[in-house]
């Protein structure tokens, strides 16, 4: 059948090109931990590649609602490559500073928001209602697997001599590999045909709020994930220096770190995607937040890299699994010609409090100068927050998609 001919290029397409971003995830917090050995620094990177999202977020998804979403997707992902490629050229020239990073990754974090919006209306053209959150579920599982290699791969090259900068321009070809695939797509990313009125773009954002803010669960959803992102974005934004200060991990190891927590991601989200139809929303979104709780905890107190990675493993694909249930919930309830919008007001709802606690974990870290402590206060935190939720309204939103 051609949407599952589709479906299958698309799996593909994504999976490549964040094999090449799981290289630029380890990459970047290593080199401008390189360039500076600063936590303040590594949360000026996770503040740069979330910034965009306040800035642009809803109005990205107000456009993507109004476009040809392939064509859309195609130009962001090609983009993103010769974004991604600046940094080995400038590493070539002898010319990279942490202000370049910053730069590359606020671009590339813009352009990703595209991909982002278009891949969350894409999937409901691709496969049937009931196949959603089985289809979503292995695209993050996919995305998850290809991580495993992605750190692994680029801690070995590194230590074997590559430059840092060199795993960026493996992601930059992945880029272009991606969007040869999507142009072999032939499906719409669009259920409804296009819109004849044509109404400002600030009433398309305004539409898209109003439908999040009116309705208790997705409101619920998009408070909570804000709340996880406030109080949980040090836990990821700061690993590499927790690896090494904590952990007494080298580069090679810290990748081997970022390999399990890819790999523990991909296990969660098969796992999830087999269970869909049995555990109940509030299972899937509430009940993993807190097991994350559990499982970081668990890492603020280890010592060794062995027992660190297992505790990571176990931990880092949770929320992914809150985040396909939630964008399934989403996908099934929302009008096709509203799901960009809303989408993206749910991410900036969410997200705009990641930038807050990154600073706000790097700042306590180099007060203490005790990151486990730090971890350890963020995992008790989010289980208590995570357990207010659970005895209000979002806790009672028994929903099966």
């Amino acid at each position: 059948m051609p949407r599952r001919r589709d479906y299958r290029l698309f799996l593909i397409s994504q999976t490549i090109s964040n094999v090449g971003s799981s290289f630029t995830a380890f990459g970047l917090p290593l080199l401008v931990f390189r360039l500076t050995g600063s936590a303040v620094n590594l949360a000026l990177t996770t503040a740069a590649g979330f910034l965009p999202y306040l800035l642009f977020g809803l109005a990205i998804g107000a456009w993507v609602d109004r476009v040809d979403r392939r064509r859309a997707l195609v130009g962001a992902v090609v983009a993103r490559g010769l974004t991604i490629a600046v940094l080995p050229v400038l590493g070539g020239l002898d010319m990279l500073t942490v202000w370049a990073v910053y730069a590359v990754a606020f671009v590339n974090t813009s352009l990703g928001i595209v991909s982002s919006a278009v891949e969350s209306t894409a999937i409901p053209t691709l496969v049937s209602r009931d196949e959603l959150a089985d289809a979503n579920g292995k695209l993050r599982a996919g995305y998850a697997a290809a991580q495993v290699t992605g750190p692994l791969l680029a801690g070995a090259l590194i230590g074997g001599g590559l430059p840092v900068t060199g795993v960026f321009a493996i992601d930059a070809v992945s880029f272009w590999l991606a969007a040869m695939l999507l142009l072999a797509i032939r499906t719409r990313f669009s259920g409804d045909p296009p819109r004849k009125e044509r109404r400002s773009v600030a009433s398309d954002i305004g539409t898209g709020l109003r439908y999040v803010l009116a309705d208790p669960v997705l409101r619920g959803i998009a408070l909570h994930a804000a709340l996880y992102n406030l109080i949980g974005s040090t836990v990821t934004s700061q690993l590499v220096l927790f690896a090494h200060q904590r952990l007494g991990a080298d580069d090679a190891q810290v990748g081997l770190l970022f390999a399990c927590g890819a790999l523990g991601t991909a296990a969660a989200l098969f796992a999830f995607s087999r269970l869909a139809r049995r555990a109940s929303f509030t299972t899937a979104t509430l009940g993993v937040m807190m097991c994350w709780s559990v499982l970081v905890l668990g890492l603020s107190v280890s010592t060794d890299i062995r027992l660190g990675a297992v505790f990571w493993a176990c931990a880092a694909g949770l929320p992914s699994v809150y985040a396909v249930r939630t964008l399934t919930l989403r996908q099934t309830v929302v009008p096709d010609h509203l799901l960009g919008r809303v989408q993206t007001t749910g991410q900036v709802l969410a997200w705009s409090a990641q930038p807050i606690g990154a600073f706000t974990g790097a700042w306590l870290i180099s007060v203490t100068g005790r990151i486990a402590v730090v971890y350890a206060g963020s995992a008790v935190l989010m289980a208590a927050v995570t357990g207010c939720f659970w005895l209000g309204p979002l806790g009672k939103a028994d929903i099966r998609e």
